[in-house]
């Protein structure tokens, strides 16, 4: 054996033995049982759901089942921790930063102790009313960060998880006065009810009914409000898109603040416009267009308490809210926080659950599911209430863009707001 084999041989048995002593090292030192080497799962993954109030209680109820139920995600427990929430308000505190996303230089790896445990609280997924509150945030995000937080394709995009519409409700009695006044039910009627200067005797009702009063939600405290001030406008320019120049128009301000004046009191009204409705009866109104689901809901409230049922109205311009699951897809929550989230987003579009929300008067975003599938569901609960399983009408108000939706809470604020 020459000189060179005998010195190559002898490096490749001394690299062998530094590697064997440095395993034999770590398995011996301070990291008992190799842990240095792997990366261990959290016992559980915990996911915080801001989660909007016409929805809450059926993903609350929902979020109850999967957690009992041991649900997992790469063998990791799940827990879902549900936050109710207006839109709006949710809206506001995105814009305002207030959940603690991270600037564009910043990462997890950056950030102190005390930092990265505050981001345990970030939420994980947002369920909003409206597809358009989704993309009003991440059009906010994406301008400050360069990066989109909430996306609309791919396997994190925001997706439905329910439908509910906007309708007339109306007590019988005085949707009976109307329809025999107007012959139809919509918001050009509403407006003449509410103007009409010698009350329900001139349109044919009761002297002890005094003057319409309508029932909005409050749109500072729900986003309902503005909902139905987009149909409102959608009817009176007849079309199906509005603009910043169509809410400032003089002529439209006149005729809505003519409309929103028969509301009896914005100042004490509550989030829960629908719910007021049943507790309150004709104190709080007459009729309105509120949301479905919230109606249906409080058919039965309404009914025991003043013995006057509601009757629904579909209008022409139809807004409706989709509820989309939104996963925010930033830095700030782990890949297991993610897909422990889509694992919870499958579980409620699911035919056990999505047949569980017509109890609570919400239209399936399966469709698979149609709103009779259950004995529970408030649909066929109420279909002689007015209720319709498929509605005919197609016109369909678009999403407005933020300086419309901006301009319209303005306007409320200088106008109407008490």
């Amino acid at each position: 054996m020459n000189r060179t084999r005998i010195i190559f041989i002898s490096i490749i048995v001394v690299a062998l033995l530094i590697i064997g002593a440095t395993v034999v090292l770590t398995n011996r030192g301070g990291n008992p049982g190799g842990s240095a080497l792997t990366v261990e799962n959290p016992d559980t993954v915990t996911i915080r759901i801001l989660t909007s109030l016409p929805v809450e209680p059926w993903v609350r109820s929902a979020a109850e089942s999967f957690n009992a139920e041991d649900r997992t995600v790469d063998g990791v427990p799940i827990q879902v921790q549900v936050e109710a929430v207006d839109g709006l308000t949710a809206l506001g505190r995105w814009d305002r930063n207030e959940y603690g996303a991270l600037e564009a230089d910043q990462t997890p790896e950056t950030l102190t102790d005390a930092e990265r445990a505050a981001l345990d609280k970030f939420p994980v997924a947002w369920i909003p009313d409206s597809r358009y509150l989704v993309e009003l945030a991440n059009a906010a995000y994406k301008e400050r960060l360069g990066r989109d937080v909430f996306l609309t394709d791919g396997e994190y995009r925001a997706r439905p998880i329910a439908i509910s519409l906007f309708t007339w409700g109306l007590y019988n009695t005085r949707a009976d006065v109307l329809e025999k006044k107007y012959g139809e039910i919509n918001w050009d009627a509403i407006h003449d009810a509410a103007t009409a200067a010698g009350g329900w005797p001139e349109l044919g009702g009761e002297p002890a009914w005094g003057f319409f009063k309508l029932v909005v939600p409050n749109p500072s405290r729900n986003v309902g409000g503005l909902a139905a001030m987009i149909a409102a406008a959608g009817e009176y320019y007849n079309r199906t898109n509005i603009s910043v120049e169509d809410v400032v128009n003089p002529e439209f301000q006149a005729w809505l603040k003519e409309l929103m004046g028969a509301v009896t009191d914005f100042s004490s009204s509550s989030a829960y416009s629908a719910e007021d409705f049943a507790l309150f009866g004709y104190s709080v109104g007459d009729g309105g267009q509120l949301l479905e689901s919230d109606l249906l809901q409080n058919m039965q409230g309404i009914l025991t308490r003043w013995e006057d049922p509601l009757a629904l109205y579909y209008p022409e311009y139809l807004t409706w809210f989709d509820f989309p699951f939104s996963v925010w897809v930033g830095p700030e929550t782990s890949a297991l926080q993610k897909n422990a989230a889509l694992e919870f987003q499958r579980y409620l579009l699911s035919d056990e659950q999505q047949t569980a929300a017509l109890a609570y008067g919400l239209r399936p975003a399966n469709p698979n599911i149609p709103v009779d599938a259950s004995e529970d569901s408030l649909f066929t609960k109420w279909a002689d209430r007015g209720v319709l399983p498929v509605v005919p009408r197609t016109t369909a108000m678009r999403s407005p863009d933020r300086d419309t939706l901006l301009a319209l809470l303005r306007w409320f604020d200088l106008n109407v707001k008490q």
